[in-house]
């Protein structure tokens, strides 16, 4: 995508001469003529770079400067400086300015500070985005040698390269968001932008502007413009997990992002193109959520086009001892315990269980059973009441023999379903039997925070 300039000086020859200059360099230029403009101009635009004059009235260079900083540190700024004020461009480079330039002025000097500008924004912007990732991601990897897991490793291999949209499709807790984090990292838009959404977390009147942006003055509260998720996705990837959650009136304004390739900021006229790669995820069934009418069927087949189904743990228990070693591995450094390791006895418990929670379920269970055990070695007494079972009787409640505390059954159980539900209270009551206020309630009581 043409990269946006935006000029601001007084001169309106000063203008004309740059924008004369660039003109083969296939930049988009905008113009301004004072401060005022500089901020009025650069939040209706968001350019890539601006150059800008010292001395201009009604706001001068150094005021804008401050003012754009305060909108978004990140985008560079050059300043033009008469001769001889040399001090006015040191306090600008203090204030935030990348570089500056003094009249009169080389037009292939300002060509290179220009390119130097925009590679600095393109690296902060690489970097602000993989700093992040790697903080979401440390220690996130596919763990599993099954026959399906081997299946799905081929299919992110041979998909990985292509720009296809992704449909990924599994039970909560399977590992959906880790398919996608591989496939983008695999991919070659890896070093650009990966934004991930989760459309279930946001609310329904803010899901629209979350993802498609605004601009200044579209609604109550709107003071300055807003670029959108797949805005900021611009050359990567989007992931949209909780696909299924969205609103019918959302799936139209998706299905056409995906047909015409371009975006419209809520309250703007203007529609953005947009390169992304969209990968989708969703526990639910897509299909015959399209038969009861509450999923577009022209949506479903924009997002099926590679359709990745991850099966759930108790579908690969070959896999479970695999995962139980990564896990003691992780949190066994984690918490200074490296020396640990489970026996048979316990290894067979977690291997006969349902694990309807998945890996996620499967991770907590380690981790707590990791921090609570007394020797190096965890044993079937260290198997959480509920795995603990014999497998036919899962499910029934099998008073142990050395008894039990109701409080600590009932704050275990809430958790056991709030680690199930990923901290989804409605849901987590329902697998309690209980109302959503009566959990709250003893959550308060055994002192289990919201998250």
């Amino acid at each position: 995508m043409d990269k946006k300039i935006l000029i601001i000086d007084d001169e309106k020859n000063m203008r004309w001469a740059i924008k004369n200059a660039l003109k083969k360099e296939e930049y988009i230029i905008y113009e301004g003529e004072n401060g005022i403009e500089a901020v009025e101009k650069f939040q209706e635009i968001s350019p890539d770079i601006v150059l800008m004059d010292f001395k201009m009235p009604k706001m001068n260079g150094l005021e804008a400067l401050c003012k754009i900083k305060e909108i978004d540190e990140e985008t560079p700024i050059i300043m033009i400086t008469a001769h001889g004020t040399m001090d006015s461009a040191i306090e600008a480079m203090k204030l935030g300015a990348l570089d500056y330039i003094a009249k009169p002025f080389d037009i292939e000097e300002l060509k290179v500070i220009i390119k130097k500008a925009l590679r600095i924004g393109e690296l902060n912007e690489e970097v602000s985005y993989l700093r992040e990732e790697l903080e979401k991601n440390t220690g996130k990897t596919i763990i599993g040698n099954s026959g399906a897991m081997k299946e799905i490793l081929k299919m992110i291999e041979r998909v990985a390269k292509t720009n296809a949209t992704i449909l990924i499709l599994g039970e909560s807790g399977t590992g959906k968001e880790i398919i996608a984090n591989t496939i983008h990292y695999n991919s070659d838009r890896s070093k650009k932008p990966y934004i991930k959404v989760n459309c279930g977390a946001i609310p329904e009147n803010l899901i629209e502007s979350e993802l498609f942006g605004y601009e200044k003055g579209a609604f109550t509260g709107a003071a300055t413009r807003k670029i959108g998720k797949f805005e900021r996705a611009q050359g990567g990837t989007i992931f949209l997990d909780e696909v299924g959650e969205l609103d019918l009136s959302m799936q139209v304004k998706l299905l056409r992002v995906l047909q015409e390739k371009e975006v419209e900021r809520i309250g703007g006229n203007e529609r953005i193109k947009v390169d992304i790669r969209v990968i989708a995820a969703t526990n639910r069934d897509l299909y015959k959520m399209v038969e009861d009418g509450t999923f577009r069927e022209d949506l479903y087949y924009r997002l099926n086009v590679i359709p990745i189904n991850i099966p759930s743990l108790r579908d690969r228990r070959e896999d479970i001892p695999l995962l139980i070693n990564h896990f003691l591995k992780k949190y066994g450094e984690e918490i200074g315990r490296k020396n640990i390791s489970i026996d048979e006895g316990a290894k067979k418990k977690l291997m006969d269980y349902q694990w309807r929670g998945n890996i996620r379920e499967l991770e907590n269970v380690m981790e707590r059973m990791l921090i609570l055990a007394e020797g190096n070695i965890i044993t079937e007494k260290n198997i959480p009441f509920e795995i603990s079972m014999d497998k036919e009787k899962q499910g029934k409640f099998i008073l142990p023999s050395e008894g039990i505390v109701m409080e600590d059954l009932e704050r275990d159980l809430i958790l056991q379903a709030l680690e199930r539900t990923d901290y989804n209270q409605t849901n987590a009551s329902k697998l309690l039997g209980m109302t959503r206020h009566t959990l709250l309630y003893r959550m308060e009581k055994h002192g289990i925070k919201k998250n």
